[in-house]
């Protein structure tokens, strides 16, 4: 009787090895060569984040001040907005030979002029430097009843 249960629970060999035959794998592509692309620097008070993209806005590496260790409000020193520069360029300036930037930057923290510093310091070439910082002109209308 076990055996008779035993050979209906068992699946035939040809259903075995079609459902254990992996499926065929996308060819991968290789590492990108960008020669130019874009620094994005966002620079809070708490806080400074560098994007490295392709001129697309592809992001081809990134990296922040408390991603490379620094706690609490050491995070918004200029000090580490360079260690947190250098580390995205280098990666991005390894992988993908990354010649030249555009530097766009974002926010009005300490760390601006340092990450734009220590993009020199690695050795890429600056093309332009951009600030597309927010301005506030006005604003919404204010919540209540228009006054007379």
């Amino acid at each position: 009787m076990a055996e008779e249960e035993n050979k209906k629970t068992t699946a035939t060999p040809e259903a075995t090895v079609s459902a254990a035959a992996p499926k065929a794998k996308a060819a991968r592509k290789g590492k990108r060569i960008v020669n130019a692309g874009a620094v994005h620097i966002q620079a809070t008070f708490n806080n400074t984040i560098i994007s490295v993209t392709d001129k697309t806005g592809a992001v081809l590496s990134a990296s922040s001040a408390g991603a490379n260790g620094f706690r609490g409000s050491k995070k918004g020193t200029a000090f580490a907005a360079g260690v947190a520069a250098e580390k995205a360029l280098d990666i991005a300036k390894k992988n993908h030979a990354l010649n030249s930037v555009d530097v766009y930057v974002s926010g009005i923290g300490l760390g601006r002029d340092a990450a734009i510093r220590a993009i020199s310091t690695v050795g890429i070439k600056i093309d332009s430097i951009t600030d597309v910082t927010p301005i506030a002109h006005g604003g919404v209308r204010p919540k209540g009843e228009r006054k007379p």
